[in-house]
């Protein structure tokens, strides 16, 4: 019997392999499977390539190398804040677009970081070690000491070696393995090109997630080293016809977070608590930031990219939230999980190891469900909708923590964390006041509903004041807005920040012990429980499966391969392809759906039938944005920049023949820097016919 369940198991996991399902680490790629079904032997020379020409970008996104002098190819919209925040009154960059002629006319996108993955090493054992047989309260602690440690050691190691290095330490199959990855990190970043948002986000928000698509969701960086332009001689080229369809493609990229490994009761948990709770804080979101947009042109243009955020937040998990409410697609998880656990509990050693696992988490998922309310409000800060309030707390905690020893801190802020921390903090990013005020008013007025007036920490932020008055007060009363001033701040550590009149360094420390309190509940009772069984979990797996899984998105380096193609649905077949022509065609000349003047004046010079966007069963997921889709040869045939809507679900669960990948073409590319825009010299490094 126990044979049978077994073999149960892996045919349905093989399935999976099959229908393309994975974001796989470069380590354990499978080759095999690929050279199978496509008849593409992927060598570890052709990894090797593509994984030193991707980028990481650290604000969320991925790009990749397009010349040996930095030029990193990416999506639109993972420039916007850089954008925006160089935008003005008088020259709106996001409606405008941004071109530089020369070198020098490059901005820098203040806060801005890309890494490029270089190493990685299983430190699983070492880690394993270091929490054997301790209580579940006590494992997240001395998890994040030993991988603190580790990291430390790594970078003191590179140092020594003259080659320095970020290293960082990774968490895969939900603790099954831990892994050191180390990058060679950019600091400075500047931005190239990028297309008026009128074009690259054509269609807006009644498009998202949609195909067919028209949008030139593209971006040009530059990434310097010494006040240069860095030498990047490992990067990619385009194959400018694109792929064919059914020809296969591959992925590399920085997905974000899937939660495909979860127990039901995890899962449950996402259903019935975590995505009603943040659904219903959007919309209500959303519905306040259209109503300040339209007061004004500068309010609607301070106000776009953090709505168009917000508008996106609503769609992902609105559809997040049907998928986990199909009886089908839950089923199918239970079923998954049900034959793991009898497979589990065949054998006498798997359930003495692991038997109680499934038990464990979902105990551990009811203390969450008792806390998620207080916490989500305040160590989640959704009670405090506010960059200055952001400030606030990274410069409060920073002084704390810098006090301890680097394995005693919060993980955000060990020394290989520190340098993002102060490239935030250093950044001269615009701060709305107006804006702020409106965000923080609706945090404040909604904590008070959920929480209740008679709260003691609504008291203490509140006081006789209602929200608005109070937001104002914060917001006008503070000057981190300065960059300056959040140095100094930064650079006089507690005594400063025990000093400081400002209001919301106040507001930071007034809530900051019982937001802690709520930390240290959820990484005890619910974080140590759960990561300790979530391991005794992946061990069966292991043993049960090999590594025939790929592991859940960690916002690390992954490849995902599938094939351009198209779908079925409602019984209409989608093709794969968009051309030029419709893109025209759909133009309105109202917003969404209007095209910049440039692209109306050049309309005679340009070849209609070129390819705008297609699709792919490739397996991606939000950070995958900028993403390369590269050909057998590994050159650049698209720009990834979204999913259709069925993709969505991938946060929980594949479905080969829905799930879709949508990319810019290279013709669209083309078109836009030979024939619209002013940008030889782009074209020319990239080496555009």
């Amino acid at each position: 019997m126990k044979r049978i369940i077994l073999a149960c198991v892996i045919v349905g996991l093989s399935v999976g392999v099959a229908a393309d399902e994975g974001m796989w680490t470069f380590d354990n790629f499978p080759t095999a499977e690929v050279a199978r079904k496509y008849g593409v032997q992927v060598t570890g020379q052709w990894l090797q390539h593509l994984q030193r020409s991707v980028v990481r970008l650290e604000t969320g996104c991925t790009g990749s190398f397009v010349s040996p002098e930095g030029l990193i190819l990416t999506n639109h919209h993972c420039v916007a804040t850089c954008l925006a925040d160089h935008s003005t009154a008088q020259r709106d960059l996001m409606a405008g677009g941004f071109i530089a002629a020369t070198a020098n006319d490059e901005i820098r996108c203040q806060g801005s970081q890309a890494s490029v993955l270089m190493s990685t090493e299983d430190v699983t054992m070492q880690v394993r070690k270091a929490i054997a047989a301790l209580t579940p309260d006590a494992v997240a602690a001395a998890r994040n000491r030993i991988l603190t440690t580790l990291e430390s050691q790594c970078e003191e190691n590179a140092k020594k070696a003259g080659t320095p290095l970020a290293c960082e330490a990774v968490t895969l199959y939900q603790g099954g393995q831990y892994w050191l990855y180390t990058y060679k990190r950019y600091d400075d970043v500047r931005l190239a090109f990028a297309p008026e948002q009128a074009v690259a986000a054509f269609g807006g928000d009644p498009d998202n997630f949609q195909f067919p698509r028209w949008c030139l969701d593209m971006s040009l960086l530059r990434v310097y080293e010494n006040g240069k332009p860095a030498s990047t001689p490992t990067h990619l080229t385009f194959q400018w016809d694109g792929a064919k369809e059914k020809e296969p493609v591959f992925v590399a990229g920085h997905p974000g977070t899937t939660e495909r490994l979860l127990t039901v009761a995890q899962l449950k948990r996402e259903r019935d608590v975590v995505l009603p709770f943040w659904l219903v804080r959007y919309s209500e979101l959303r519905g306040r930031l259209i109503q300040y947009s339209k007061t004004s042109d500068e309010t609607a243009r301070t106000a776009k990219d953090y709505l168009d955020s917000i508008e996106n937040a609503i769609k992902v998990r609105r559809m997040e939230l049907a998928a986990l409410l199909d009886d089908r697609m839950m089923d199918r998880q239970a079923a998954e999980e049900r034959t793991l656990r009898e497979a589990v509990n065949a054998d006498p050693a798997l359930r003495a190891a692991a038997g109680a696992a499934w038990d464990d988490i979902a105990r551990a998922e009811q203390r969450y469900r008792d806390i998620h309310i207080p916490w989500a409000w305040l160590e989640g800060a959704a009670g405090f909708n506010s960059e200055l309030f952001f400030y606030a707390r990274q410069l409060v905690r920073a002084a704390e923590e810098r006090a301890k020893p680097n394995a005693d801190r919060l993980r955000e802020y060990t020394e290989a964390a520190l340098p993002r921390l102060e490239a935030s903090l250093e950044a001269a990013s615009p701060v709305y006041p107006e804006f702020e005020i409106v965000r923080l008013s609706f945090s404040l007025e909604r904590m008070r509903e959920y929480l209740g007036p008679d709260h003691p920490i609504i008291k203490a932020v509140l006081g006789a004041k209602s929200p608005d008055e109070r937001a104002r007060e914060l917001v006008t009363g503070s000057t981190l807005a300065d960059p300056k001033v959040r140095a100094k701040l930064y650079e006089g550590g507690a005594d400063a920040l025990r000093a400081s009149t400002d209001p919301m360094i106040a507001l930071a420390r007034e809530v900051d012990a019982e937001s802690r309190r709520l930390r240290r509940i959820y990484e005890e009772d619910v974080q140590g429980a759960v990561g300790q069984a979530q391991q005794k979990i992946a061990d069966v797996r292991f043993k049960v499966y090999g590594t025939q899984l790929h592991p859940d998105a960690t916002f690390t380096l992954r490849l995902t391969y599938g094939a351009v193609e198209g779908w079925t649905e409602a019984g209409m077949r989608v093709e794969p392809f968009t051309r030029l022509d419709r893109l025209y065609g759909r133009a309105t000349g109202a917003p969404p759906f209007e095209l910049p003047r440039r692209w109306i004046d050049t309309k005679p010079r340009i070849d209609l039938s070129a390819r705008a966007n297609f699709v792919a069963t490739t397996d991606i997921i939000g950070g995958n944005s900028g993403s390369p889709m590269v050909d057998a040869q590994g050159r650049v045939v698209g720009l990834v920049f979204d999913g259709n809507i069925h993709s969505i679900a991938g946060s929980f669960w594949f479905d080969p023949q829905m799930n879709r990948t949508v990319a810019v073409h290279p013709h669209f590319i083309r078109t836009a820097l030979a024939s619209v825009y002013p940008a030889a010299r782009l074209a020319k490094e990239l080496r555009v016919p």
